[in-house]
């Protein structure tokens, strides 16, 4: 099964891979932006200005996900997001991803024009969130995490991490065709940080030629994870250059879009990765 080489979305816009998504957390709790955007109006700017640093998708998040975070309730979820989601409006001319578990959060977050629904628990925390997607017609992004949150750093245990993942991820695709979601609008996660040790991230990030085999674009979260200040270190500079490179090693590894805090370097970097492919290095 090949993979494709881009993302066609209900509206026909076109993403082509290998892509950027920018995170932008409209929380006070996120591990690494937490609290810097919660005012409604500075994050649209933010939003603003992740696109223009070269985003091909704007991805806004209302809910921590981080180790150890509790969960929101869906009334303060939608009063952090809507806001953004209304203000950014028809000013952000890439799509939008909403970043949720919550099928309340997403129908609203789609009716106000997001395309793509980015389900950290591949559709196993709301049972309703399947149907949600599948009559929006979204793109969605189903992710590999064991538990929750709260609980997910207990359940980090594998005998063959890449197998495993692969193979729960394939699980959940065929779950996602089955309630109605399009294959081709099926993107997959391997989850980096969730329910994994520092050992098994860079055992995923090196066995992604074969989660790549599943037919499905990969996309790649690794974005000042906490494996990467370990090997690294926490300084500012270290930390974005540890994720470019990461990030880069999983685009050259087969992963389609890379999801980061700082999409100006990716944007770049994936550029020369285009020009080297291009002359048929690849």
């Amino acid at each position: 099964m090949l993979r494709p080489s881009s993302l066609r979305l209900k509206d026909g816009r076109r993403i082509r891979f290998p892509a950027v998504t920018a995170v932008l957390n409209v929380t006070p709790d996120s591990f690494s932006d937490g609290g810097l955007y919660l005012d409604a109006r500075r994050a649209v700017e933010r939003g603003l200005e992740l696109a223009a640093a070269g985003a091909d998708i704007v991805e806004v998040g209302a809910e921590s996900t981080r180790p150890g975070a509790a969960a929101v309730a869906v009334e303060e979820e939608l009063a952090r997001l809507v806001p953004v989601l209304e203000g950014l409006g028809s000013r952000l001319k890439v799509p939008i991803s909403v970043d949720t578990r919550k099928a309340e959060v997403a129908r609203r977050a789609l009716a106000l024009g997001a395309a793509v629904v980015n389900d950290v628990s591949g559709l196993r925390f709301d049972p309703a969130m399947a149907a949600v997607a599948a009559q929006a017609k979204a793109a969605v992004v189903l992710m590999h995490m064991r538990g929750t949150p709260a609980t997910m750093g207990r359940m980090a245990r594998y005998r063959d991490v890449v197998a495993e993942v692969k193979s729960e991820l394939a699980a959940r695709a065929r779950m996602a065709v089955r309630c109605g979601i399009r294959a081709d609008r099926i993107l997959l996660d391997p989850g980096f940080g969730f329910a994994k040790k520092a050992a098994d991230n860079l055992k995923l990030l090196r066995g992604l030629p074969q989660l790549c085999r599943l037919g499905y674009p990969i996309m790649v979260g690794v974005s000042r994870k906490r494996f990467l200040r370990r090997i690294a270190g926490s300084a500012d500079a270290a930390l974005s250059g540890a994720t470019l490179a990461a990030s880069l090693l999983a685009v050259l590894a087969g992963a389609s879009l890379v999801r980061v805090h700082e999409p100006g370097p990716a944007a770049a970097a994936l550029k020369v990765v285009r020009a080297w492919r291009a002359l048929g290095a690849v």
